[in-house]
């Protein structure tokens, strides 16, 4: 990718910080990378995609031992769960073998596995030494007669938000717009309501947390034709330009795949979330309006007037149980304000909330949540986040799979929020599972008995004799003649 290249996708039109500093986003800095570069980035977007085969080219250690590393889940396909790479090595690198290892890769994962598409993403080794990884996807394209796009991510372009505009720029370049919708089929038609199109972008499907979403979608006649890109399909991003309304879930690094196919196709889009109760109501809400249907707006108020008086109902134990709780949130990228209104719904007060993967509009955000004084945190270090527990007071520390260890050590309650968890948040449904696993961490009676001293220490302490004078003297020492 050319420095001018990389350099538009910084330079967003559609994000307001980019208008106010009419610079961009930050310009990656030495070090910048580390705990997620830009193929991190491009990676975590698009490999939700189930039915894809994604193929990483580079050495070992950019995809090695690498099956589900996203938490992402499916209801059909898992070839996305399968990490293929090139394993470039330096013998490969040497003799100039790159690309003829990568169109074999290509050729072993469709005949293999016979995928509608091949998504193929070029890493920093192959980037250096100059493999001509487009020319290698458009011959691979004409030898067996479907979709390779390559998705160049060299990890030091840059960070991970720009890894995730990368992606994005590829679908919308050689995805998106490339077939038509399917008809409705007769199953999904009701008497009297009219099915409209909607699409995701940002939407990964964390632990199948969706799900706890899709069914309100269903019942107010919103079909998701296709979802950028938790548990998503090729054959649905093609279609994406010809949704009514594209949601942007809480994922500004993608602004530019809504933008291009408003300015491309006129699909009116918004940005919203599907975490807290408020959230989740104010995005069905968006919807509606931007359709401007108003037999869809009626249904709509119906159902979240409904579903909120269900849930506050569900919610009032739990909220008893956590109000007043004091939460440092340490995460980064949209989880870093999302998870805040949804915490703030339960009553609880964060006392500090992680940014270092998150873009201006995040913090924005932050602020408008938690006031101006905002605590933000950039250090993630063990030391430094034990020091924030203690400072503020800290009930729980919320964070990824990473810190776990370092609050358990502490004897400090953990709960994981990233992409590694076993339970979803969003939607109406979501928002009673988080608060149901915030009451089990805090509340396990666990956390008394590790913070007491241990048993057989305080009886070493209160029945240890003495130490025992030695049976026999020591003899002085024999005189010098």
């Amino acid at each position: 990718m050319k420095a001018k290249e990389i350099a538009a996708l910084l330079d967003e039109p559609a994000c307001s910080h980019n208008q106010k500093a009419k610079s961009g986003c930050a310009r990656p800095t030495p070090g910048a990378t580390a705990g997620g570069c830009a193929f991190d980035g491009a990676q975590i977007a698009l490999l939700p995609i189930a039915d894809v085969a994604h193929i990483v080219h580079g050495s070992i250690a950019c995809a090695g031992s690498s099956w589900d590393n996203r938490g992402t889940r499916s209801t059909g396909p898992a070839l996305y769960k399968i990490g293929m790479t090139t394993d470039l090595t330096e013998q490969d690198v040497i003799m100039g073998r790159g690309e003829k290892r990568l169109f074999h890769a290509i050729k072993q994962a469709i005949e293999t596995y016979d995928p509608p598409a091949v998504f193929v993403y070029n890493t920093c080794v192959p980037a250096l030494v100059g493999d001509d990884v487009l020319a290698v996807c458009k011959a691979a394209e004409e030898r067996w007669e479907r979709p390779v796009a390559p998705i160049d991510a060299a990890g030091f372009y840059g960070t991970k938000n720009l890894g995730n505009r990368i992606a994005g720029e590829a679908m919308v370049k050689y995805v998106c717009g490339t077939r038509e919708p399917d008809p409705v089929p007769p199953e999904a038609q009701r008497p009297g309501i009219q099915v409209h199109d909607i699409a995701l972008i940002g939407e990964f499907n964390i632990a199948g947390e969706f799900w706890h979403v899709q069914p309100l979608l269903d019942e107010l006649g919103l079909r998701v034709i296709a979802t950028l890109s938790g548990n998503g399909r090729f054959r649905e991003l093609q279609t994406m330009h010809r949704a009514e309304v594209n949601m942007m879930v809480c994922s500004k690094a993608m602004i530019n795949v809504a933008r291009k196919l408003q300015e491309r196709y006129g699909v009116p889009w918004f940005e919203g979330s599907f975490y807290g109760v408020g959230d989740v109501s104010q995005a069905l809400r968006d919807i509606a309006r931007l359709i401007d249907a108003p037999d869809l707006t009626e249904r709509t108020e119906k159902l979240i007037a409904r579903e909120e008086a269900r849930i506050h109902e569900a919610l009032g134990p739990w909220r008893e149980r956590l109000r007043g709780k004091r939460v440092l949130l340490y995460t980064g990228g949209v989880k870093s304000w999302s998870v805040i209104a949804a915490l703030q719904d339960l009553g609880m007060e964060v006392v500090a909330t992680g940014t270092k993967k998150s873009t201006e509009q995040d913090k924005e955000r932050i602020r408008e949540l938690m006031g101006e004084d905002a605590k933000m945190i950039e250090d993630g270090s063990p030391k430094a986040l034990l020091g924030i527990v203690r400072e503020q007071k800290a009930d729980i520390l919320i964070a990824g799979g990473r810190n776990m260890y370092t609050a358990l050590k502490a004897r400090i309650p953990f709960l994981d929020i990233n992409q590694e968890r076993e339970f979803g948040y969003a939607g109406y449904s979501g928002m009673q599972e988080l608060a149901r696993q915030l009451c089990l961490t805090i509340e396990s009676p666990i956390w008394d008995q590790v913070r007491k001293p241990a048993p057989w220490a305080t009886a070493s302490q209160t029945e240890k004799a003495p130490l025992a004078q030695p049976a026999i003297a020591p003899q002085p020492a024999a005189k010098r003649a």
